[in-house]
């Protein structure tokens, strides 16, 4: 193997995005490379480390032990490369470096945890930062800030990670929810009982389906889905009934097209917390960020205009 001065750092950055994304399909659309090209770059390491990385089969891509080994040492060198810039900075007196960012689904309607408020502020003195933002399920996420593949993320945790700061920021209120055509959407107050919600079927979130049975005293789930995106579709379909945040539901009955169940019986709220490792507590970058975070929600719970943070 040459000298880790001669690799192009380049190669390294496509072969880890080759391997977070899972599949040569989905880094493709991650690079935005076609596919002989991202072939290409993958050779290119191969011939200047000597070994080969991974296997292409029927079934699917697979790391070689050697690749294994490289892609923990280029998550190594990748994290000391961002420690260095975010060094640099603070010692300029300026925000620099890499933050990755996981936050749920279906949370850009809410004023409180919609992202691009925060982020739109967040840039005004953060120039040189470079924002890396997925979406992703609260159990994927937690996992992904435990493991160092996140640096912040923000849902409803469960604030048992050992090792993991949270910081409150918001609780969201749920209902529950049925599409035009069903047969609740016109049915009077009185004739939606507790038989008629267990009598219709019932769409819950993988994640959560427990809790989702437990809350609406449903016997059983006749759907299920992962994004909020696809609980809006299920009951839209006007055939299955289920749970939303309250800010996606009130906007879909506006349009006339959904009804909130018996609000005042089928309601919850769902506590929602940025989390971070306890390790990186003292990272300007992540620490400012969580402090804006902190900050709009705390402006938006007291109903004040949210201006420039500090």
């Amino acid at each position: 193997m040459r000298r880790l001065d001669n690799i192009d750092i380049r190669l390294l950055r496509v072969f880890m995005t080759l391997v977070e994304a899972g599949s040569f399909a989905d880094a493709q659309i991650a690079l935005n490379l076609s596919q002989p090209t991202l072939s290409t770059h993958l050779a290119a390491l191969e011939r200047r480390l000597g070994a080969q990385l991974c296997v292409r089969g029927r079934r699917g891509f697979r790391l070689t032990p050697f690749g294994e080994a490289t892609y923990i040492a280029t998550q190594k060198l990748f994290a000391e490369i961002s420690s260095f810039e975010e060094r640099v900075g603070q010692y300029n007196g300026q925000l620099v470096g890499r933050l990755r960012i996981g936050i749920v689904d279906g949370i850009v309607t809410n004023s409180a945890l919609g992202l691009q408020h925060v982020v739109g502020r967040f840039m005004e003195n953060a120039e040189n930062v470079f924002i890396d933002l997925e979406l992703g399920t609260p159990n994927h996420l937690e996992q992904a800030i435990a493991d160092g593949r996140r640096d912040v993320v923000i849902g409803p945790f469960s604030q048992k990670a050992p090792g993991v700061t949270y910081v409150a920021l918001h609780r969201e209120p749920h209902g529950l929810y049925c599409g035009k055509g069903h047969p609740l959407f016109d049915a009077p107050t009185s004739a939606i009982t507790r038989e008629a919600i267990e009598r219709a079927q019932f769409s819950v979130r993988g994640y959560r389906q427990f809790d989702d049975l437990y809350r609406a005293d449903h016997p059983r789930a006749s759907g299920n889905v992962v994004q909020m995106e696809a609980q809006v579709m299920l009951i839209l379909s006007g055939y299955f009934i289920g749970f939303l945040p309250r800010h996606i539901g009130e906007s879909w009955s506006k349009q006339g097209l959904m009804r909130e169940l018996r609000p005042q019986t089928y309601q919850f709220v769902s506590s929602h917390f940025a989390a971070y490792r306890k390790s990186d507590g003292d990272r300007q970058l992540v620490r400012s960020f969580v402090r804006f975070l902190s900050q709009h929600a705390n402006q938006t719970r007291k109903g004040g205009a949210v201006g420039k943070a500090a």
